[in-house]
């Protein structure tokens, strides 16, 4: 049990950042389209955080590989196996369907915490489609879909392919690291909107540093040598559609890691809620946002098992490993997200 407590905590972290912070990857990029409200006031930094975040998870993930406290090859989101079409499509997707909802699913649970309603609809409907792609009604077609034009890799993640010899593979992986990590950084810090607003520098940091240390509690805490846990970090369709089995068939199972993280994010999220005064009920204003909210839940479950993972599954902790398959994954989600709202600036 010291694992999933350790897990929930790491999820309290999260959701508490998260909320206090307005963190959020769509966020960014509405802002960078001059969708959002925010920006006829100057306040645009969202997406510098999800840049600073992601510059902190990959120096801190990396830094923690090289000391050799973690191996980011055993990484369950690091497959040297997958179909391009597959993790493209799913993150398609995913973008698509966070458009619709206006939130990914990290962002729904920490909305939800502070009394979004909209969100319990999203994050329902978001547990439901993956579970109808994992064992419902559309596994045949993402087992298809996954079929297509299979991609077998010697190594999942790029510093596997880095050359023999100590010397040449250190400089290799510091190249490897540092040359994004230093160009994020300057994205984020160099222009002042991010350095102008505390408390979401405050956020991002502390998320990028939370998903190096899922890494290294997946490792080493309540090790089991017989059956170890896999090791994972901060991602969010698996573990919510975790949740809702788990709520309707609890009898029998052990409560999971992933349900733990669930349970924090809602936890961490409520409590910075209370204490920013921004908690309040917040429902549906007309049938067309249902709908929107219910589609792009399903659209973001369905495409994140595709995708493997989601807006911070692969967008931060997958590229955290330099994981290949996280590439076309987050270049999915950030194609169907930048389609989908362009279609809604045109409206």
């Amino acid at each position: 049990m010291l694992l999933w407590w350790s897990v929930f905590l790491l999820g309290v972290a999260f959701g508490a950042a998260a909320r206090l912070g307005r963190f959020c990857l769509l966020r960014g990029l509405r802002q960078q389209l001059w969708l959002d409200a925010e920006v006829a006031a100057g306040q645009t930094p969202a997406l510098q955080g999800f840049a600073l975040a992601l510059a902190v998870a990959l120096l801190a993930s990396q830094g923690l590989s090289a000391l050799g406290l973690v191996d980011l090859k055993q990484a369950a989101v690091a497959r040297s196996g997958f179909s391009m079409p597959a993790v493209l499509t799913g993150g398609v997707l995913f973008g698509i369907g966070m458009v619709l909802a206006r939130a990914c699913g990290a962002r729904s649970l920490v909305l939800l915490a502070g009394g979004n309603l909209r969100s319990l609809v999203t994050v329902i409907f978001l547990a439901l489609g993956a579970q109808l792609a994992m064992t419902g009604v559309l596994t045949p077609l993402r087992q298809w879909l996954q079929a297509l034009a299979p991609l077998p890799l010697p190594h999942a993640t790029l510093p596997g392919y880095l050359p023999a010899g100590e010397a040449a593979s250190v400089f290799g992986a510091a190249l490897l690291t540092l040359t994004p990590a230093l160009l994020l950084l300057a994205y984020a810090l160099l222009r002042p909107a991010l350095r102008q607003s505390p408390l979401q520098l405050a956020s991002a940091l502390v998320i990028g540093l939370l998903v190096a240390a899922g890494w290294w509690i997946t490792a080493h805490v309540d090790v089991d040598p017989f059956e170890p846990a896999r090791l994972t970090s901060l991602s969010f369709v698996g573990p919510i559609a975790e949740t809702l089995l788990y709520l309707q068939l609890s009898v029998g199972r052990e409560p999971g890691i992933g349900l733990a993280l669930t349970a924090g994010v809602l936890a961490g999220a409520f409590f910075a809620a209370l204490a920013s005064r921004t908690a309040r009920w917040e429902g549906f204003d007309s049938t067309g946002r249902l709908a929107a909210s219910a589609g792009g839940g399903l659209l973001m479950g369905f495409g994140g098992v595709l995708a493997a993972g989601c807006s911070i599954g692969q967008g931060l902790t997958g590229l955290s490993t330099l994981s290949l398959a996280s590439f076309p994954a987050i270049a999915g989600i950030l194609l169907g997200a930048l389609g989908a709202l362009a279609l809604q600036r045109q409206q």
